[in-house]
């Protein structure tokens, strides 16, 4: 590594604490401008860090295409047109009459209080409040550039500016516009050629945002140019509530107590239980996929999740969740405001001999096995609720232990030496600026996977602080140095505390439970153009999925042994 390059990323590591440091600071605080004092730290450390998955953010002429669609699909609907966003816990917003706003990309409650006001729901931990916060930030630099160019030297609004907003005005009313005309209006604040703008717009037409392009970058230009010239300033606030509820695990613990609690009534605590992180259709296609569709004719597993991940009318999906249910699967929806939906398979009912051909040879036994499947975590709520769902449930002065016989994580991840659709098999989790490391005896190991197509890629990965802060040189870091990383993803760290804690201080779990843990690469934050903000796998992503999901019910059935 050169002496540039480590200086680079001495740099970048320094930018990533500085950011944390000053969002603890600030949350403790409770409310900041972020165009004030203490949101330009937040922007200075953002643009020295210059995140891959923001692409030009550091340009003062370009406003970043990819990494805001990115961010808004991540955000609420109408929040560019909001001066005040309070982060909040869940403070009965639903129940005074507030209809939620749900982005698509990221589950999290949102209020649309008045015109000027959002409030968000923070129910996943602090990873939550960063994430949002790294993507607000982003926000305000790129509405900076727009508001730049809306205004001349004087600081009067442009001509162009005008007809963007008639523009706007027109789309709003549903009117009929020169869309060539349109176009080169918009190209002005974006400092993008025309065609960039063009394909832009395509983008933001076929992505997951309710408003426009030209909306979108309207009304973040109209909210910065109103600071400018008003003085109507922005502000980002915390409430006490939230401030209150932080790591106090109270989302996570009535999350756990429900799920034991059901376990417990259908007495099958000392059944053979196996708590899988995952997807909602992976494990519920493999286990009922052949046997609910068995007029169809499917030669693999993969074939099956590609047709009815591709039936538009989801009329498939349908037929195997009724099937599911009426053979030992009990969906328990979340309301507690983790967000984190569950399965529950009893597989007493399960005939082996319907299983998908790859499971052939299944031995169900004679103690039939429980499944747990968890909707993916999210950062250090990932801690939280793994944490809760292993402590013994405490019933009327009783405790009462589970009989937890492994843990899988079927995950998606970032890769560091691979591409898209490859497969990591982690022999470690490293938590990315901290001490703690978390060595462990994964029960996957790459020959369990080398007789496929996919690459496959062993040894330790990172468990990053959030991954929209990651450039180049901080992973390169990663991969040149001893650590000799894999890849890098948000959970395992958080995931295997848990497990280790319950295993080996608290002994409420036996101490050689089986983990397993593979991921798919989703992105290559490496590579331009296969980060996050390039868009999803899509259907390249189910043969990873599936593989991995199939790999997990071979080790709990014994499949192929």
């Amino acid at each position: 590594m050169t002496d540039f390059s480590k200086n680079r990323t001495r740099e970048s590591r320094a930018a990533i604490e500085r950011l944390y440091i000053t969002m603890r600071q600030l949350f403790i605080r409770g409310s900041y401008k972020p165009m004030g004092v203490s949101g330009k730290s937040l922007i200075e450390a953002l643009l020295v860090l210059e995140p891959e998955i923001y692409g030009s953010i550091k340009d003062p002429e370009k406003v970043e295409l990819d990494g805001l669609l990115y961010v808004m699909e991540r955000l609420p609907d109408g929040i560019e047109e909001c001066r005040f966003i309070k982060l909040v816990s869940r403070e009965g917003f639903e129940e005074a009459g507030y209809e939620p706003i749900v982005p698509p990309k990221r589950r999290r409650n949102c209020f649309r209080v008045d015109k000027n006001r959002m409030y968000i729901e923070m129910t996943r931990g602090r990873s939550d409040i960063y994430d949002i916060l790294t993507h607000l930030t982003f926000l305000y630099i790129e509405s900076d550039k727009i508001k730049n160019k809306a205004l001349d030297q004087k600081g009067r609004i442009s001509e162009d500016w005008l007809k963007l907003k008639e523009v706007v005005k027109l789309e709003e009313s549903e009117g009929e516009f020169d869309e060539k005309r349109a176009a080169v209006y918009l190209s002005n604040f974006l400092g993008r050629t025309v065609h960039e703008t063009q394909e832009g717009v395509r983008k933001f037409d076929k992505g997951n945002t309710k408003h426009s392009l030209y909306h979108i970058i309207y009304w973040l230009g109209r909210i910065a140019i109103d600071e400018a010239i008003k003085n109507l300033d922005k502000e980002i606030s915390f409430s006490s509530n939230l401030r209150d509820s932080i790591g106090r695990h109270i989302y996570g613990e009535e999350w756990a107590s429900k799920i034991k609690r059901f376990l417990f009534e259908k007495q099958w605590s000392q059944r053979p239980i196996h708590v899988i992180s995952a997807n909602l259709h992976s494990i519920l296609n493999t286990l009922y996929g052949f046997a609910a569709l068995k007029d169809h004719s499917f030669d693999t597993i993969e074939h099956l999740a590609i047709e009815t991940s591709q039936d538009q009318e989801k009329q498939l999906q349908a037929t195997i969740k009724e099937y599911a249910a009426d053979h030992g699967m009990y969906g328990i929806d979340d309301h507690t405001g983790t967000n984190l939906s569950v399965q529950i398979f009893d597989l007493d009912p399960v005939d082996a001999a319907h299983l998908c051909p790859e499971l052939k040879g299944a031995t169900l036994g004679e103690e039939r096995p429980v499944l747990v499947v968890m909707d993916y975590a999210f950062g250090e709520q990932a801690y939280e609720c793994m944490d809760e769902l292993l402590k013994p449930l405490e019933i009327e002065g009783s405790s009462h232990t589970f009989n937890i016989r492994s843990i899988s994580v079927v995950g998606k991840a970032g890769i560091l030496k691979g591409d898209k659709g490859d497969i990591m098999i982690p022999t470690a989790h490293v938590f990315e600026g901290t001490a703690d490391n978390y060595p462990l005896e994964n029960d996957f190991t790459s020959d369990d996977f080398n007789v496929y197509d996919h690459p496959v890629f062993e040894g330790p990965m990172i468990t990053v602080l959030g991954t929209s802060l990651q450039n180049k040189d901080v992973l390169n870091h990663f991969v040149t140095s001893t650590w000799n990383a894999v890849g890098l993803e948000m959970e395992g760290a958080h995931y295997q505390k848990a497990i280790q804690s319950a295993a080996r201080i608290r002994l409420s779990i036996d101490k050689n439970v089986k983990v397993r843990y593979a991921y798919y690469a989703s992105d290559n934050p490496l590579k331009t153009g296969s980060t996050l903000a390039s868009g999803s796998l899509g259907l390249e992503g189910i043969s990873p999925t599936y593989l991995i999901s199939v790999k997990v019910l071979e080790k709990i059935l014994g499949a192929g042994a």
